[in-house]
């Protein structure tokens, strides 16, 4: 019976071809905006949390000022210090290493090629912080560090326009005014969506750079890393007393210094991308039920039309149930088409969208099974009213009826 019940579904399905796609339209917008923004959402999510693992993990931030502007309307916070540095790393359990960063920006000319980069000057415990190897080359040496020299690493930005992806290593550029020699070349980083290019980039030694750059000792950023087997919120917690009584702040007075710690921006950014992903898919949900309506009423126009034909099934012998299946089937085969046609308009689209939003592209099985069980039980929902009308006819009136 039931193969009988769905290939009469088919025939009337296929005997209205253009009011049946018509129909099944707003399931498929509704199946393709839920699926299409749910993977992109989860695509920006997994984006941003590569781009904040790029960066390290278990590292804590420290910036002088409030948030990162100085905040406020006062003066600029101080900077900090060389001793601050040393403070740090000898005097707080589970710190790992510390780098100071101080910045500058400048142009790197090389045999007639020029390009604006940024000057980072750092210690070679910036590449023990963070995992940034290096693709040749080599980091700073002892005697580098300490006397200042004119040497460099340079991000892959830089050398593809400086060197037109030759050869860097062991070239002499010059940044500003100042010639240094290449010593290494970083890997690629990549975008990041907060940063901008990770890759241009000019790594000199900090000295260096506030000698022949910034033309003071001060440092505006300190990397901190702390090691896996301590509690992050308590070296936090340490390296914020320490600061605060080596930069004389009495109790009760706000810090000017803030300190981030990268698991947090990334449950941060994790969760609000989850969120605005949540609310875009139900606002987009919203088109499955006016789908479902759209399905309800040319069900109801299909009975009206056929009901003398529904008058002749029940008047030779077919039972209620039978006239209920074949209307719910037909219902439940325009839901189902709907959603199985919305699904490939959602790859479609994720597929075109991801590489504009630069972000990777993971195809998630749960989202489509839940789209498509919904916009079939969508079919069942919104058909069952059209369905049972037609079986409570009464097959007398039906056969009457004009």
């Amino acid at each position: 019976m039931l193969g009988t019940t769905f290939t009469l579904a088919i025939r009337s399905i296929l005997r209205h071809k253009l009011r049946s796609f018509l129909t099944t339209l707003g399931i498929i917008i509704g199946v393709a905006a839920v699926v299409a923004m749910v993977t992109l959402g989860n695509a920006t999510t997994a984006a941003v949390q590569e781009q904040i693992a790029s960066l390290g993990t278990n590292i804590l931030q420290v910036r002088p000022g409030q948030g990162f502007g100085r905040g406020g309307g006062g003066p600029r916070p101080p900077d900090f210090e060389e001793q601050d540095v040393e403070a740090i790393r000898e005097q707080i359990a589970g710190v790992t290493a510390v780098a100071p960063q101080a910045q500058a920006s400048g142009t790197a000319i090389y045999n007639g090629a020029n390009w604006s980069t940024t000057i980072n000057g750092t210690t070679n415990d910036y590449f023990r912080v963070q995992p940034w190897p290096l693709t040749g080359g080599r980091t700073f040496s002892a005697a580098e560090e300490t006397a200042g020299k004119a040497v460099c690493i340079i991000g892959n930005t830089v050398r593809q326009n400086l060197f037109r992806g030759g050869e860097a290593i062991g070239r002499r550029i010059r940044v500003n005014d100042v010639s240094c020699d290449v010593i290494g070349t970083l890997s690629t980083r990549g975008q990041a969506g907060f940063g901008g290019d990770q890759d241009d980039v000019v790594i000199m030694p900090i000295k260096t750079v506030q000698r022949r750059f910034s033309g003071n000792r001060d440092i505006r950023l300190m990397l901190v890393g702390v090691d896996s087997a301590y509690d992050s919120a308590a070296v936090q917690s340490a390296l914020s007393d320490l600061l605060r009584e080596r930069r004389g702040i009495e109790r009760g007075e706000e810090d000017n210094f803030n300190i981030f710690d990268t698991a947090q921006i990334t449950a941060t950014l994790t969760g609000t991308t989850q969120l605005l992903t949540s609310i875009v898919a139900t606002v987009a949900a919203i088109s499955l039920i006016v789908g479902g309506i759209g399905i309800m009423n040319i069900m109801l126009v299909s009975v009206t039309e056929r009901t003398r034909e529904i008058g002749i099934r029940l008047a030779i012998g077919a039972v209620a149930n039978e006239v209920l299946m074949q209307f719910l089937v037909e219902a439940i085969v325009l839901s189902m088409l709907g959603g199985v046609i919305g699904l490939l308009v959602a790859q479609v689209a994720v597929a075109i969208l991801t590489p504009v939003m630069q972000v990777p592209w993971t195809f998630d099985l749960q989202i489509n099974i839940i789209a498509f069980a919904i916009a079939a039980g969508i079919g069942v929902v919104f058909g069952y009213f059209p369905a049972r009308r037609a079986a409570s006819l009464n097959p007398i009136d039906a056969l009457r009826h004009e």
